[in-house]
């Protein structure tokens, strides 16, 4: 948590050595366990330290859509951190370790030091950045490069966290979970996935992908990391 604050915000050793005292409890996950559930009131603030995790809302017949992806080293519930209410629901991807922070304590760090609550109000930030992208890929762009957009943008932010290597990275996603976050039906998916791979913009073992032609993947996904914000100072 303490690296992806630094991100885009300067901390002091002091700041770190704060966030580290905090006390916290660490559980493993099942997945598809719900950390968050939309009305409740939270009470932990948690940190995904291994495996994936989204956030979801569902229509009242049930149907869902994924509005968010999150990925090891990253907090999952700075939007609750001064709401009371729960206005979405938060759930593992994976199994995942979660080291959850009390949201009191958090809280009153965050108005304490007031460099730890720039950095949570930047991260923060960056996240509605996302979801702002995250619309328009749904709304305005088609199959094909949306998830040409959705495959680059989790490429860069595992690069971002140090877990992507040479070979390309590990999809946790089921074709039904994409297509909760793209808008589009499990066939439709297969369908796209396997458009990418025929041209030769992804290459595919199993659920590992790689990118033997990168750019062209960017291009046709209309990709730019300008929302990602990643040249954002720390100060």
């Amino acid at each position: 948590m303490v690296r992806k604050l630094e991100t885009h915000a300067a901390l002091s050793e002091d700041d770190r050595r704060a966030l580290m005292a905090l006390p916290y409890t660490l559980r493993v996950y099942e997945p598809s366990s719900y950390l968050v559930r939309e009305g409740d009131a939270p009470e932990q603030c948690a940190v995904l330290l291994s495996g994936f995790a989204y956030r979801q809302k569902q229509t009242g017949s049930g149907m869902r859509q994924i509005v968010s992806l999150h990925i090891p080293g990253e907090p999952l519930d700075f939007q609750h951190l001064f709401l009371d209410v729960a206005d979405h629901n938060v759930q593992t991807l994976t199994r995942a370790e979660i080291a959850t922070i009390s949201r009191v304590a958090l809280r009153e760090l965050a108005r304490s030091r007031a460099s730890i609550g720039h950095a949570i109000f930047v991260n923060t930030l960056v996240e509605a950045s996302i979801f702002r992208e995250w619309i328009l890929n749904i709304g305005r762009r088609d199959a094909r490069s949306r998830l040409a957009h959705f495959l680059c943008e989790f490429a860069i932010r595992l690069d971002m966290q140090g877990v992507v290597d040479a070979s390309g990275y590990e999809l946790p996603m089921s074709q039904e979970q994409l297509g909760d976050a793209l808008g589009l039906t499990a066939v439709h998916v297969n369908r796209t996935i396997k458009s990418l791979e025929a041209d030769g913009l992804i290459s595919r073992n199993r659920r590992r992908i790689s990118f033997p032609r990168w750019e062209a993947l960017r291009e046709l996904a209309d990709f730019s990391s300008r929302y990602l914000h990643l040249t954002q100072q720390a100060s």
